[in-house]
């Protein structure tokens, strides 16, 4: 069967990894998106046009990571790899730790699906393993597929996830500065062991967040320390590590976004979400900017121009 002339339409949100105690685990889907349009041609190869975020930047070609994405969700599926032509709006801020990677990721992998539809039959466990086989792991990739917060661990036989509904009560605050930090850099600051109170610490506070972001809100202030990651890397980016600990100082739940520069405060309501930009604005030293969120309870979603039902 041709899949030529066939099309899908991906929206993708932005995610917050970590959330300060629950490195490499805990991830929250946000409500900033990126969205990609895919049309299969008659012709091998493909063309990109990137609109926003990246433009200029990002790859044009099959080197793309939507691109090699959906190329990849197709080897692994056994099918042969179309040529495309592909429109990406880019919302979601690059190397600031808000998942842009993740979400070029999921972006190519639900495009492949939509492409398929009614011809390979992918389940969501398959999208979870095929997109942290790309990603390398499961924390950002999990909500940018299925939205809310999650819960990623590793299997013998692959990925697992579990999705939980946040509370109504918990408002979302991210500053995203003008500079960027690799992830890599950032991963490289880690020791390879910590002290055992500071595992415990952490155990302690991982636990408590899932309760705060899902029952408690008041408890967030306390479930979001951290002794695991957030310390090691502060000297990559001073600005961040110097405005989550005034944030923290004021008592609100401020932590680093994924791998940084960016903040994530998870506000119990929004008059303290309020309070929070007020205060950010008025000590920090460097133009930031501040976007006032909720948590994205869908994941990533599609519209196929064939008929295929959304995700």
């Amino acid at each position: 069967m041709s899949l030529t002339g066939r099309s899908v339409t991906v929206r993708v949100p932005a995610t917050s990894a970590n959330l300060g105690p629950g490195f490499d685990t805990l991830g929250l889907a946000l409500s900033v998106y990126d969205e990609v349009t895919v049309t299969v041609r008659d012709q091998p190869g493909a063309s990109v046009d990137v609109r926003g975020v990246g433009e200029g930047i990002v790859p044009t070609d099959e080197s793309n990571l939507v691109v090699r994405s959906l190329a990849h969700t197709f080897e692994v599926l056994g099918r042969p790899v179309p040529g495309v032509d592909l429109i990406a709006n880019n919302v979601i801020p690059h190397g600031r730790g808000l998942g842009s990677s993740g979400a070029a990721v999921v972006a190519g992998i639900v495009a492949a699906q939509g492409l398929l539809d009614g011809i390979v039959d992918i389940d969501s466990d398959t999208l979870l393993r095929i997109a942290t086989d790309l990603e390398g792991h499961p924390d950002n990739v999990a909500p940018a597929l299925f939205g809310g917060l999650t819960i990623a661990w590793m299997e013998e036989d692959g990925p697992q996830h579990k999705k939980l509904l946040v509370h109504r009560g918990v408002s979302p605050l991210v500053f995203v500065p003008q500079h960027t930090l690799s992830t890599k850099v950032a991963r490289s600051l880690q020791p390879l062991s910590v002290p055992h109170e500071d595992a415990v610490f952490n155990v302690s506070r991982s636990a408590l967040l899932i309760a705060a972001l899902t029952q408690s809100p008041e408890l967030l202030f306390a479930g979001t320390e951290d002794r695991l990651h957030q310390n090691y890397r502060a000297s990559a980016m001073p600005e961040t590590g110097r405005m989550v600990t005034l944030l923290r100082s004021h008592g609100f739940a401020a932590v680093v976004s994924g791998a940084g520069p960016s903040i994530l405060v998870l506000a119990d309501g929004p008059g303290q979400r309020l309070e929070a930009a007020e205060l950010f604005a008025s000590q920090s030293e460097t133009a930031w900017e501040s976007m006032l969120l909720t948590v994205d309870v869908r994941g990533a979603s599609r519209s196929d121009a064939n008929g295929g039902s959304p995700t």
